[in-house]
């Protein structure tokens, strides 16, 4: 997705763009993503002000025409700005979850304190008993794989699928890129893009620098189609202390959300054990529980399959976004652990302009590509099987 979002944004800046992709478009974690564009889970800080920025693109190109189609863009790629709904199940977990929020509200987040009785207006099928929560109107959801294909379409970039890249080509005087061997042959440019996602260290390997990009497993679990029963993405208090843990293990925390197409999705795990594809019962099943205990009406649903993903993360839960000054005329956009669907459009919007020699719109710096070399970091995770 973030490959896309740069194609789109900086084709839209005047740049002639070619898109290198050893499989399909969405072939690897935009695929295995839940489309999610979220606010709510993140604390104040450079992730949050991306956020706040690819939200509002994200919004405005849902409102753009479509190529092929009556109704705007977002009508294609199934943008819902349907509002996240966070819960906590005692009052000690609500009062750390309305400071949590407090803090977001201070940096731009709308952030809406519900209290236990007023849950059920907002979702009718919540299990009873909940001490509250917090409503976010901003957080939406689009269908990934749809969503990556209009923004390259959109893009009207040159589009290369099955093409492995083999090398990144690097002049002998002075370092600098110049373009990309791939198993298909040669392509030139004066700049080049890491976009790779969870294999963005491979690529970043493949010019001679390190960025330490780690896969993270999570599974999904997909039911039936149903009627509208869950409105908004929900859930529980503890996902977000998930999403910034540095822990290796296995961490499961309910999220469930329904879809414009009618299935519920049902995440989240995590764990850190490399690109082990193997389906884990335990997980799935744990999945399921957490699920059934925020909406009891699941028990009764049918799952229907289950698929997993591995999450593109970097030790400090920030992205790799700008140019690597170890490497000349190469630009990074990986490393967005679970957001990168949602950090997408303003990641693109950044790569764009900082390619177009513009100010960006936020800074940089703390997305910096080499800050890994300086925090000591080249050795801490040598240890994790990738």
């Amino acid at each position: 997705m973030t490959g896309a979002a740069c194609a789109l944004y900086a084709a839209r800046a005047g740049l002639s763009v070619t898109v290198v992709d050893r499989g399909p478009v969405a072939g690897g974690t935009t695929g295995a993503g839940e489309g999610n564009l979220l606010v709510s889970d993140k604390e104040p800080g450079p992730e949050l002000e991306l956020a706040l920025l690819s939200l509002r693109l994200w919004a405005d190109l849902a409102a753009e025409p479509g190529r092929d189609t009556e109704s705007g863009l977002g009508t294609a790629f199934e943008y819902e700005p349907k509002g996240g709904l966070v819960v906590a199940s005692a009052a000690e977990g609500l009062a750390a979850l309305e400071e949590f929020a407090a803090g977001q509200r201070a940096a731009g987040v709308e952030a809406q304190p519900v209290s236990g009785h007023q849950l059920h207006a907002l979702e009718p099928y919540l299990a009873p008993g909940l001490a509250g929560g917090v409503h976010y109107p901003q957080d939406a959801q689009v269908m990934p794989t749809l969503a990556a294909a209009h923004l390259v379409r959109a893009s009207g970039a040159r589009l290369l699928t099955g093409r492995t890249v083999t090398e990144v080509l690097r002049r002998t005087a002075d370092g600098s890129v110049y373009g990309v061997r791939t198993d298909r042959g040669d392509i030139h440019a004066p700049a080049v893009v890491n976009a790779a996602g969870t294999w963005g260290g491979d690529v970043a390997t493949l010019a001679g620098v390190r960025l330490p990009v780690l896969p993270r497993r999570g599974f999904v679990l997909v039911t039936e189609p149903l009627p509208r029963m869950v409105r908004h993405k929900v859930y529980a208090a503890d996902y977000v202390a998930d999403v910034a843990s540095d822990s290796a293990a296995l961490q499961t925390s309910p999220v469930v959300e329904g879809t414009a197409a009618g299935p519920v999705l049902i995440g989240a795990s995590r764990e850190r054990v490399g690109f082990d594809r193997s389906f884990s019962l335990p997980v799935v099943r744990a999945l399921a529980a957490g699920a059934t205990r925020l909406f009891p009406f699941l028990e009764r649903v049918r799952a229907m399959r289950t698929y997993l993903g591995f999450r593109p993360y970097l030790p400090d839960h920030l992205p790799a976004i700008g140019p690597d000054p170890r490497a000349p005329g190469l630009f990074h956009a990986c490393g967005h652990e679970g957001a990168g669907i949602g950090l997408a459009t303003g990641t693109g919007l950044l790569i764009a302009q900082v390619l177009g020699g513009t100010k960006p719109d936020l800074s940089l710096a703390p997305f910096r590509p080499e800050r890994f070399d300086e925090y000591g970091y080249e050795h801490e995770y040598e240890g994790d099987a990738t």
